[in-house]
């Protein structure tokens, strides 16, 4: 078993609607040592688990998450967009995964997703939350607003960051010095074997994603990475078993 972090991307998000409790939980039951989810902020400060801004697209409803309460975010149904059978999921609360996790192994990344909109104070109750449960030492933040990112861990430093992109980065792992940042969170298609391994010696993980392919996956264990971000958490599995 390859000591590397299989993440369930917004949980076994290929078989059940993403970022919802039913997902979360075939993650798990489908070999994931890590849950990646995506953090928004309601109008009334309530942490919630989705990965748009708006809930037009994986929900019942419509309009901008930071529009609506906690109350009225907890009534839509965010399963029947996928399928029938998860008529009765309800988008999460950061809590309810935290409880999910707590007593676990399992690594969760949270992204904060405040790129688009800027959500004030969201670094500081993600943190008071993950402290709550006791489970700064499994947590890591990412995010494509690396502002975000120092200044969480100008709050907390225990607990990692993992800074997202898209695109290459010039001598990335010099990058993440800069921030304080503990992992690199690329596009699968921007980690090359030579940045993985000059990031290593820097102290600095690579947790590419979203890795779908087996192929792919094989050639990025090959390469050294710490941890893959996917949607079929069962197949990376079966690989890291070999």
């Amino acid at each position: 078993m390859k000591n590397i972090i299989n993440f369930a991307h917004r949980g076994a998000s290929a078989v059940c609607p993403e970022n919802t409790m039913a997902a979360f939980r075939k993650g798990l039951e489908l070999g994931a040592t890590g849950i990646e989810t995506d953090v928004q902020m309601t109008k009334d400060g309530g942490l919630v688990l989705i990965h748009d801004e708006t809930l037009n697209r994986t929900t019942s409803g419509s309009g901008y998450v930071k529009d609506k309460t906690l109350a009225e975010i907890l009534e839509v149904d965010a399963g029947s967009w996928f399928s029938p059978e998860f008529k009765a999921e309800r988008i999460p609360m950061l809590e309810d995964l935290l409880d999910l996790l707590q007593g676990r192994d399992t690594v969760l990344n949270i992204e904060f997703k405040n790129g688009t909109f800027f959500y004030p104070g969201m670094e500081e109750k993600v943190i008071a939350a993950v402290r709550d449960f006791k489970m700064s030492d499994r947590v890591i933040f990412s995010s494509f607003n690396h502002y975000s990112l120092a200044h969480s861990k100008t709050i907390a430093p225990e607990i990692k960051t993992g800074i997202l992109y898209g695109e290459g980065l010039y001598r990335p792992w010099d990058y993440a010095a800069t921030l304080g940042a503990n992992a690199l969170h690329a596009y699968h298609q921007a980690v090359l074997p030579e940045f993985v391994e000059e990031a290593a010696k820097h102290g600095i993980a690579y947790h590419p994603w979203t890795v779908n392919d087996p192929e792919r996956m094989k050639a990025l264990i090959e390469a050294g990475v710490s941890g893959i971000i996917t949607d079929h958490p069962d197949v990376l599995a079966g690989l890291l078993a070999k």
